[in-house]
């Protein structure tokens, strides 16, 4: 990291292979962008380490990981409206969280423009669902180039920064997860650093208004619509754009991004291409392009992940200006969903053009590979949180997850979790279920970023309604899932070291007096949730350990770290598996003579599973030497 971090800082031009996450952060660079912020969130995720490989004070931008997607937003747009070009990125799902922001940008006035990536998760590789955000950008009045590699992806940064400059407007550089981690050789240009004056250039007197309020609204909803319209006649005329012209005037394919290249890897197999136009803006379309394409054309297939948003707007086009081609989209709801990957468009080309290609039977796999499903880290403490919870909730109670590691407790055989929704919601959503209920308990999970994510208000209601709730925070001390990113609660930032924000001491500014247990300690645990049955309103236990695959990390790297394992007594277990199948630590392995013994490539010694078994089956970790 440090090599690419050199790398990408350096004056002159440049060649170098790799993924689009880092391509995108020399874009930053030569773009001059001064402002950048994020919250975590896959597929983006690489973007921060990448700029984490420059020393912040060799790095020409300021960084910060805000504490949700909606603040990232907001500073971002602070620091455009000052006259300072920003970036804020983040994942498919954080736009919804960032939204109540992000529609009012087109509305402004940005002069020192923004740009703002969104990685979209076609397929829900990373995410609860796979929406298509380019619904919101076209809502917003906010244009989107999409590029398909991550040279396209310098590029299209480079040139959203120029046209958001030009226009004060904010631009959507829409990512999808194949195109962040996609690797190739990407060609950069020159840059020379100079000195920067950060004077601040807000002036709401040449450039506002800044408050939308009720007599403007409609002012300024025809500025930003005037402002698109000039975005609409740049973007016609964009390089990025292209046509394949393979002389055929039966057949004509329009795409865009990724499902391009997947196209092109599919009609490797065909003898008879169709013409392909591959488009670089979805919003705002170039109408121009679409056209004189129509025109040449009998059929006309459109390849679009997601909806069909592209697909109606080309038909729209057709039918205004009296063109008769059969345009075809999507035919069934398998279209609708997944990622267009080289073996779905195959699919959907033999749908639409049986002749153009055969239909490549599914090869069986030679060797059978058991299912990996996903699961908690050996040692996690949400792992003996939830087995201790467990021993005291009944069958009918209810628990309500939410996003984190800790999401994976819905698995067997935990079993804790029964309804998700979003960031934040599970104190909101538990109360609601608590309603008029006298019979069954409910106990909602919270970890403690998304407690500082989305959380604090959701927990505030349920503390000022006076629902009657368990609200379990697992405190691991880090942003886990998506890669051990610090919280406010961390005691640093991306930055510097900082005063940490304790989720402990924020319930208690609430009134709260929350108990808080180290995870490790089940019984105590489970006393604590059998002493609050019959509790009123809202109670808080914090369910507090480090996340191990961090501190594990850590550990190895220290010169005295001595690695440590349990082993077990078979003769002891007697043949009584169900505490190691209730504690289901991934350690655990169930060997040919039919008695559990320890995985020596996974187990960590952390020694929670001690008390999960019976009493001498699981000895105590001993340090233990591997080849």
């Amino acid at each position: 990291m440090k090599q690419l971090a050199r790398i990408l800082n350096q004056e002159d031009a440049f060649s170098e292979i790799m993924m689009g996450n880092s391509a995108i952060v020399r874009a930053m660079i030569e773009a001059n962008t001064k402002v950048v912020t994020s919250y975590p969130g896959s597929p983006t995720p690489e973007i921060a380490s990448t700029i984490a490989g420059i020393k912040p004070e060799d790095r020409p931008f300021y960084f910060e990981f805000s504490t949700n997607e909606k603040v990232a937003t907001e500073v971002a747009a602070g620091a455009s409206v000052n006259g300072h070009l920003s970036t804020v990125f983040f994942k498919s799902v954080g736009l919804n969280v960032a939204a109540d922001s992000f529609v009012q940008l087109g509305l402004f006035n940005l002069q020192g423009g923004m740009v703002i990536v969104l990685g979209d998760d076609p397929g829900a590789n990373s995410s609860q669902n796979e929406q298509d955000n380019r619904h919101i950008c076209r809502m917003s009045y906010i244009p989107i180039l999409e590029p398909s590699n991550p040279q396209e992806v310098y590029e299209m940064y480079l040139a959203a920064a120029k046209l958001s400059q030009k226009l004060m407007m904010p631009v959507v550089l829409r990512l999808s997860t194949h195109v962040c981690h996609a690797k190739e050789k990407v060609n950069f240009s020159s840059w020379k650093k100079e000195s920067y004056d950060w004077k601040p250039k807000f002036d709401p007197k040449t450039f506002g208004p800044y408050i939308p309020i009720t007599s403007i609204a409609l002012q300024l909803k025809e500025r930003a619509l005037k402002r698109f319209e000039e975005a609409q006649a740049i973007l016609e005329e964009s390089p990025f754009h292209k046509v394949l012209d393979n002389k055929n005037l039966e057949r004509g394919i329009i795409t865009m991004g990724l499902p391009f290249y997947s196209l092109m890897d599919a009609l490797q197999e065909s003898q008879a291409h169709p013409d392909i136009l591959s488009l670089a803006t979805p919003y705002p379309l170039p109408r121009k392009k679409i056209i004189e394409f129509l025109k040449k054309h009998k059929e006309v297939k459109v390849f679009e992940e997601l909806d069909p948003i592209v697909e109606q707007e080309i038909k729209v086009i057709a039918f205004e200006e009296g063109i008769q081609v059969k345009i075809i989209g999507k035919t069934d709801l398998t279209d609708w969903t997944g990622e267009y990957t080289a073996d779905k468009i195959q699919q959907v080309l033999h749908k639409t053009w049986p002749d153009l290609l055969p239909l490549l039977e599914k090869q069986e796999r030679p060797i059978a590979v058991a299912n990996r499903p996903a699961q908690m880290c050996p040692g996690c403490g949400h792992r003996s949180a939830f087995h201790a919870i467990k021993n005291a909730l009944t069958d009918e109670d209810i628990t309500v997850a939410d996003i984190g590691c800790h999401t994976l407790g819905f698995m067997e055989p935990y079993n804790m979790g029964q309804i998700l929704m979003s960031m934040g919601a599970s104190p909101a959503i538990a109360s609601g279920l608590a309603l008029g209920n006298k019979s069954r308990r409910v106990v909602a999970f919270i970890g403690d970023s998304t407690f500082f994510h989305a959380g604090i208000p959701s927990t505030t209601n349920a503390l000022f309604n006076k629902h009657n709730i368990t609200l379990i925070l697992m405190e691991n001390g880090t942003t886990a899932m998506t890669g051990h990113q610090d919280h406010p609660g961390v005691g640093k930032n991306f930055n510097e070291e900082t005063a940490a924000i304790s989720p402990k001491d924020v319930l208690r500014g609430l009134g709260v007096e929350p108990i808080v247990i180290d995870a490790y300690q089940q019984a105590k645990i489970t006393q604590a949730i059998l002493d609050g049955k019959d509790k009123e309103g809202l109670q808080v236990i914090i369910a507090t350990h480090p996340c191990m695959l961090k501190f594990t990390r850590e550990a190895k790297k220290k010169d005295n770290y001595t690695l440590r394992q349990v082993s077990t007594n078979p003769e002891k277990c007697q043949g009584k598996t169900e505490s190691f199948e209730k504690f289901a630590c991934p350690a655990f392995h169930f060997n040919s003579q039919g008695h559990f013994s320890i995985n020596t490539d996974l187990c960590i010694g952390d020694g929670s599973c001690i008390q999960t078994a019976p009493k001498g089956a699981i000895n105590p970790p001993k340090a233990v030497t591997k080849n």
